[in-house]
């Protein structure tokens, strides 16, 4: 059962909350805590067989889900910046040379230097390659006259959870889609 993908949790709304493992699916379909499905995949998850009828139980799930509880994780502001999301955001793009690199030749840097009081936020962080980090150096991109190919922005929930799960099923996607900004900027 490894194998199956996230579930997309939504709240009542519609809203995009949190990727969830079909595990925590399963309880909040038990404690009768989905409200509605959307999405046109489903999965059967197969538990134990009863010692006294003999029948294995099942439950399905669906692909996305709307719970209604007190997750409000899109109320809690700004999501998470990682380097795996923010080269996602930046699509493994160097904002100086803009040329494409793996992950492990990126590395993250600051507008604003960190050691000049700029800070870890969206906002400030770009994708860049050694080479160019290296030469922008402790400098803004104007002082190391180094353009900067786009402007860095706060992904909203929905681009977030696009960002931050690489196996996304059709359904999902279409879902997270209609919930990010109509420019669509990381995609």
């Amino acid at each position: 059962m490894d194998h199956l993908p996230a579930i997309l949790k939504v709240d009542a709304s519609g809203m995009p909350v949190a990727w969830i493992h079909w595990q925590t699916a399963v309880v909040l379909y038990a404690r009768e805590r989905v409200r509605w499905e959307a999405g046109a995949k489903r999965f059967v998850i197969r538990g134990g067989i009863n010692a006294r009828t003999g029948r294995r139980s099942s439950i399905e799930i669906g692909s996305i889900i709307a719970v209604a509880d007190r997750s409000h994780r899109h109320l809690r502001g700004v999501p998470l910046l990682t380097n795996r999301t923010l080269f996602q955001r930046d699509r493994h793009l160097c904002l100086y040379c803009g040329r494409q690199f793996p992950p492990a030749q990126l590395t993250r840097d600051h507008v604003v230097p960190a050691s000049r009081g700029g800070r870890s936020v969206w906002e400030n962080c770009v994708t860049a390659c050694r080479a160019c980090n290296q030469r922008k150096d402790n400098r803004t991109p104007e002082e190391a006259n180094m353009k900067l190919l786009a402007v860095p922005y706060t992904p909203n929930l929905a681009e977030y959870l696009i960002l931050s799960n690489r196996r996304i099923l059709a359904d999902q996607m279409e879902f997270l889609l209609a919930h990010a900004p109509t420019h669509a900027r990381m995609l």
